[in-house]
């Protein structure tokens, strides 16, 4: 339909069946009444407002309030199944894809290991339709799909950038290919603002306009949101930390050729085993080829890392202490230029390899960066624990899912 004029009939009842799914979407169930006083609509226009959107499919009748005196009042609430969305987290082990409904409640998952020769595409779509079956639903009911990689999808070429580490996804023709492929929407972002969107909606930076997400796991990066905005630079790479020149490591040279950086190297989880040793902590067996870039699968590298943190950050003394004060040092190396550079309000520290040290490591970097930069951001952990970068997919999705579902004036 044409696009309202401002302040014409149509338009106002947009706006008002907006805030009213808004509304439900936030409180769950509420009654006319309670959507009129909280609109600030009267009681027929509020009815007028619950018939069009339940005869839009948007709302519907869900049992009564029968909590009060008088006559039960009807509830209503945001239909769920109005829309889904997907969303996928790739990584170097394999995809793990998910489906939720309108709410953000996750109807259906699905895991596919990475497989020797596997194409993007096929991971995609195997990984993509899993989920759908487990939500009992087909490819083509999804409104969007947002993918998570690591690096980022150069705007000007296509290509991705800054990943090298993640085989099958570097055809220039790729994204045409997935286009082709998916017949919804897609969208590509970096995994690491992804998780950034996660804690911005659901996490520790709600409320919060400039902040700057810390995340170490497969790899050291970090998300920058300037304005309630994330940056992300003129080719996609805005963040990508790990290859900050910084004290304490020799220069790194051709950065993209070894996918590797200073800060990387100084910082990255597969460090996590020579700085326990330097200290007197003892490593298990297994981790102890894990002394350097590439020396090792990503995965057994971060579960290394994890085991180290928690059993340090469980009996924070002696060694353990030592350990983790090494770490807090090395971390805030890096976290200092950032901050000098950027100013945030607020640092979210985020990635199993960073949560893993809870606490007193949190405590320590805290202090360390407070000798090394010149403002003192607040220092929190991130609160998205399952799954951050999945769940910022599903959120990105959904943000542009209901921006369009919402807008009854279409």
């Amino acid at each position: 339909m044409p696009a309202a004029t401002p302040g014409t009939p149509s338009l106002l009842r947009a706006m008002n069946d907006r805030a009213a799914l808004e509304l439900l979407l936030t409180h769950g169930p509420l009654s006319r009444t309670r959507i009129g006083h909280l609109t600030g609509l009267s009681k027929p226009t509020a009815s007028q407002l619950l018939a069009r959107l339940e005869a839009a499919g948007l709302v519907v009748a869900t049992g009564t309030d029968g909590g009060r005196p008088g006559p039960n009042a009807q509830l209503y609430a945001l239909n769920a199944r109005a829309a889904h969305v997907g969303g996928l987290d790739v990584t170097p082990e394999g995809v793990v894809a998910a489906v939720a409904d309108l709410s953000g409640t996750v109807v259906g998952c699905f895991e596919l290991p990475y497989a020797e020769g596997a194409e993007a595409v096929a991971q995609v779509t195997t990984a993509l339709d899993g989920a759908v079956a487990a939500a009992g639903l087909h490819r083509d009911d999804l409104h969007r799909v947002v993918i998570a990689t690591p690096g980022a999808f150069d705007p000007q070429t296509g290509r991705l950038r800054y990943a090298s580490h993640l085989p099958g996804w570097h055809s220039p023709t790729l994204l045409d290919e997935l286009a082709a492929a998916l017949p919804v929407p897609v969208e590509y972002e970096n995994d690491v603002n992804l998780a950034a969107v996660a804690e911005q909606r659901l996490g520790a930076a709600r409320g919060h306009e400039d902040f700057v997400l810390l995340w170490n796991e497969e790899g050291l990066g970090a998300a920058l949101v300037l304005g309630g905005r994330l940056h992300r630079g003129w080719t996609g790479g805005a963040g990508e930390v790990g290859f900050l020149p910084v004290p304490g490591h020799p220069l790194v040279r051709q950065v993209t050729r070894v996918n590797s950086g200073g800060y990387q190297e100084l910082a990255g989880a597969q460090v996590l085993p020579r700085l326990a040793r330097e200290h007197g902590v003892e490593v298990p067996a297994q981790t102890g080829a894990e002394t350097g870039s590439g020396a090792a699968a990503p995965g057994p590298q971060v579960a290394a890392a994890v085991a180290l943190l928690r059993r340090a950050a469980a009996e924070p003394e002696g060694p353990h202490l030592d350990f983790l004060r090494s770490y807090a040092t090395v971390l805030a190396t890096g976290l200092a230029s950032l901050v000098a550079v950027l100013d945030p309000e607020l640092v979210v520290l985020s990635g199993a390899a960073i949560s893993a040290g809870g606490d007193p490591l949190r405590t320590l970097l805290r202090d360390e960066l407070a000798e090394l930069a010149p403002s003192r951001p607040r220092l929190v952990a991130g609160e998205v624990r399952e799954r951050p970068v999945l769940r910022g997919a599903l959120e990105s999705a959904l943000a542009a899912t209901r921006e369009e579902v919402f807008d009854t004036s279409r």
